[in-house]
């Protein structure tokens, strides 16, 4: 495995194995690789010659009170992984190398403005533009994305449409601990206190999953998954909502594929968890 840090030498390397007509897989993470991270690479693994895995904290998706110098790091650990895995690149560059220009941005407005956009306004332009950078570094054929991050997979889908990428984004299943919660780099942030509240996620998860199949209405399983979420002491909601699973607007009849979706502090830390439901 090789670990390249400059765009020229990564691009180098793409290049000599695009001549030999191998296929490129890209999964692009922020480090502090866990097992969900985990199950991107070994897909990729199946379904390409070549795993090319990005490891970078991108300082563009951080708001100005956000956690990007407090956020987990541990390259030894995640090229380890890596390597166990049978990642051929990792790509680990510094920011200067990956942004020039402060102002050039890439922006899919229309999918951002509600769940997680509503409260990061700059968060989503942030991902959109270091996912662009990616794809014209790497020039995958196929990219890997975990769908607990629900919106920004389908602000992904819409940017590769919308721009013509011609790349193939593949979404992968939430990887839950045994208990139910997701897997998540900011879990390390948990006290084994707020550890033990932040199971009121993947409770209401469930319980909307078992509501949502009965035919209960919209507000009726919202409103259930918030009473389970403020019955935590520990727990603030930032939201709980459904969703066009398509266009990210609010839902009040589910009569179309839906996704629900919330994001919630345990103390100062942000959680997101979902579950789609197809009609």
């Amino acid at each position: 495995m090789q670990v390249t840090k400059t765009v020229k030498e990564t691009r180098d390397l793409i290049k000599n194995w695009k001549r030999e007509g191998k296929t490129i897989g890209l999964v692009p993470t922020m480090g502090f690789l866990h097992e969900g991270h985990a199950s991107l690479i070994k897909r990729c693994r199946e379904e390409n010659d070549i795993v090319v895995v990005s490891d970078f904290v991108n300082p563009t998706q951080f708001g100005p009170t956000e956690d990007l110098e407090a956020y987990p790091r541990d390259f030894k650990r995640d090229s380890e992984l890596c390597e166990s895995l049978g990642a051929d690149v990792i790509f680990h560059p510094e920011p200067k190398d990956m942004y020039h220009d402060p102002h050039a941005f890439v922006s899919i407005d229309t999918l951002s403005d509600t769940l997680c956009g509503k409260t990061r306004p700059i968060h989503f332009k942030g991902v959109c533009t270091v996912v662009s950078k990616l794809f014209n570094i790497v020039t995958p054929d196929r990219a890997y994305f975990g769908q607990k991050d629900a919106q920004q997979l389908a602000i992904i889908r819409k940017m590769v449409q919308d721009l013509n990428f011609d790349i193939q984004i593949v979404g992968c299943p939430i990887i839950r601990e045994e208990d139910g919660l997701a897997k998540s780099s900011r879990n390390t942030y948990l006290s084994e206190e707020e550890r033990k509240a932040a199971l009121c996620l993947s409770r209401a998860v469930k319980a909307g999953q078992n509501m949502i199949c009965k035919g209960s209405k919209a507000e009726e399983v919202l409103t259930k998954m918030r009473e389970i979420i403020e019955a935590e002491p520990l727990a603030k909601i930032d939201y709980v909502s459904m969703v066009d699973a398509l266009d990210m607007q609010s839902v009040e009849i589910v009569e179309k594929d839906v996704l629900v979706a919330m994001a919630v502090y345990i103390g100062k830390t942000r959680l997101i968890d979902n579950f789609s439901y197809e009609v």
